[in-house]
């Protein structure tokens, strides 16, 4: 029994940390965006602990919260809510967690007021996240991250402003319906602020490019007659290169070439200018 019982610990304590892993990988992952602006390289890592927010962008709350007259908004920035307190209260709530556990298997939901009842829309799911700059000419202003959900009926969207404020935490606020189903709204945290990387270099270019692909064409144009002279005409030794003669004379032809073109632009020497000599009549 304490052999058993200590592999059934051994083994809860592995599940547990491979579950963390996990959650901290894929959270990271969906966090995660970046982008080059010329030599610069900008890192976003929404859910990267930095001093201060150990869980980045997370809310430590496990959900923020916005409420604009009889409407409130809940939504978990790149992950799924956890309430601890203050859970929403909704008659409907089937597409995200049911009424009894409603918020807790979405990123985000809305709750209106209809006819004196609290009715939830769940508009965002963890699973279909997407990143983009709120400027492209500056990412230093931040992201917009973006959660939406297809639902039978209405298919919903909320789109968070992250901006970046060394500071601390401002908001959210200014909740907005752009749509039929589609929320904006905004706040401030410094896990937005990027890490910028400077690259040196641009690349190969389209030239490098052309030349790489043209050195790999040709090195297989050579590997694939070598083989077929070696193995099926039996040929050996240098004879097994194809073309081997033009091969051969491609160092005189850009000598050749190098010297018609250095004559040209001299003009022509001395010794070369008239082989005529003058006759006195």
């Amino acid at each position: 029994m304490v052999i058993r019982s200590d592999s059934l610990i051994w083994l809860l304590l592995l599940s547990t940390i491979l579950h963390g892993v996990f959650f901290l990988n894929s959270v990271s992952a969906v966090c995660e965006f970046s982008i080059t602006e010329g030599d610069k390289l900008y890192n976003f890592n929404l859910a990267s602990p930095i001093p201060k927010f150990p869980h980045g962008v997370l809310s430590e709350d496990g959900f923020y919260k916005v409420a604009v007259n009889e409407t409130v908004l809940w939504f978990q920035l790149c992950d799924g809510m956890v309430f601890n307190h203050d859970p929403p209260r909704c008659v409907d709530c089937w597409d995200c967690g049911g009424p009894s556990r409603c918020g807790i298997t979405c990123s985000a939901l809305l709750a209106s007021n209809i006819g004196g009842y609290s009715v939830c829309t769940t508009i965002g799911h963890a699973s279909s996240i997407d990143i983009d700059l709120i400027d492209k000419k500056n990412p230093h202003t931040g992201v917009v991250v973006k959660m939406s959900n297809v639902g039978v009926k209405l298919n919903c969207s909320l789109s968070v402003s992250v901006r970046c404020d060394l500071n601390g935490v401002q908001g959210p606020y200014s909740l907005e319906k752009t749509g039929t189903c589609d929320f904006t709204t905004a706040l401030k945290h410094p896990s937005a602020c990027a890490e910028i990387v400077h690259v040196h270099g641009k690349g190969w270019g389209w030239f490098g490019t052309f030349i790489f692909i043209a050195i790999c064409m040709f090195g297989a144009y050579l590997l694939v007659c070598t083989v077929y002279r070696y193995f099926i005409l039996g040929i050996h030794g240098v004879d097994v290169i194809p073309n081997l003669d033009f091969w051969a004379t491609i160092p005189q032809r850009i000598q050749s070439l190098f010297s018609s073109l250095v004559r040209r632009f001299r003009g022509p020497s001395e010794g070369h200018r008239s082989s005529y000599s003058s006759v006195n009549f």
